[in-house]
């Protein structure tokens, strides 16, 4: 996995980009707005990617 950081519309973006996969064909790119959900919500998160 790479991380790159950059700009949209003057506001700074983190791109996550996965292995080379039919999983991860597309980059996910959020701001930080974004981010602050993601990190107070990050148990919920796990939760939900490890279920079936």
């Amino acid at each position: 996995m790479a991380v790159e950081y950059g700009e949209f519309k003057g506001n700074k973006m983190i791109k996550l980009i996965g292995e080379q996969d039919a999983e991860s064909k597309w980059p996910f790119s959020f701001g930080k707005m974004k981010a602050k959900l993601i990190v107070e919500n990050f148990e919920a998160i796990k939760k939900f990617s490890e279920e079936e």
